[in-house]
C-alpha cells in the first residue's frame, strides 16, 4: 500500500490497537469486499438497500435451517438472533449506512468461542445473493 490511503489505513490500526480494540481491517481494500472484524463480530458494508439486505438475510436462514428466535428492530438496525443446526448461536445485526449501503454484522459462537470462518461463510453466501 501507498499514499495517503496506506498510511491513513496504518494510522487507523495502530491508533484501534493503542486503544485497546481488537479491530482489524481484512480485504484487498476499502469496498464492499473487505470485512472488519471487531470484538467477535465480522462487519461487511453491501452496496444495497437495507430492506433487500433483510430479506435476502432472512431467506438465506430460512434455507440453512436456521430458525430465527428473535429479532429486534431499534430504529436503522435490526438484530436476528439465531442457531445452526449443531446449535452454535449466531447474531446477525444489519444497520443502514446509506440508501444503498448497508452494514451485516455477523457473530458466530458465544463469547470466547467465537468462530471466524463461519462469520465469514454467511457473508460470502450473502454476498452471492445480493
Amino acid at each position: 500500500m501507498s499514499g495517503k490511503f496506506g498510511g491513513l489505513l496504518v494510522a487507523l490500526f495502530f491508533s484501534a490497537a493503542a486503544a485497546g480494540c481488537a479491530a482489524v481491517v481484512v480485504g484487498a481494500g476499502a469496498g464492499a469486499g473487505a470485512y472488519t472484524y471487531l470484538q467477535g463480530e465480522l462487519l461487511r458494508t453491501y452496496p444495497a438497500p437495507y430492506e433487500r439486505v433483510l430479506a435476502e438475510c432472512t431467506r438465506l436462514l430460512e434455507d440453512l435451517g436456521m430458525p430465527i428466535d428473535a429479532r429486534v428492530s431499534r430504529g436503522e438496525q435490526t438484530t436476528l438472533e439465531t442457531r445452526r443446526r449443531d446449535g452454535i448461536p449466531v447474531t446477525i445485526r444489519l444497520r443502514i449506512v446509506g440508501l444503498e449501503a448497508t452494514e451485516v454484522s455477523v457473530r458466530t459462537g458465544t463469547v470466547g468461542y467465537w468462530n471466524r470462518d463461519l462469520s465469514e461463510q454467511f457473508h460470502e453466501f450473502l454476498a452471492r445473493r445480493l
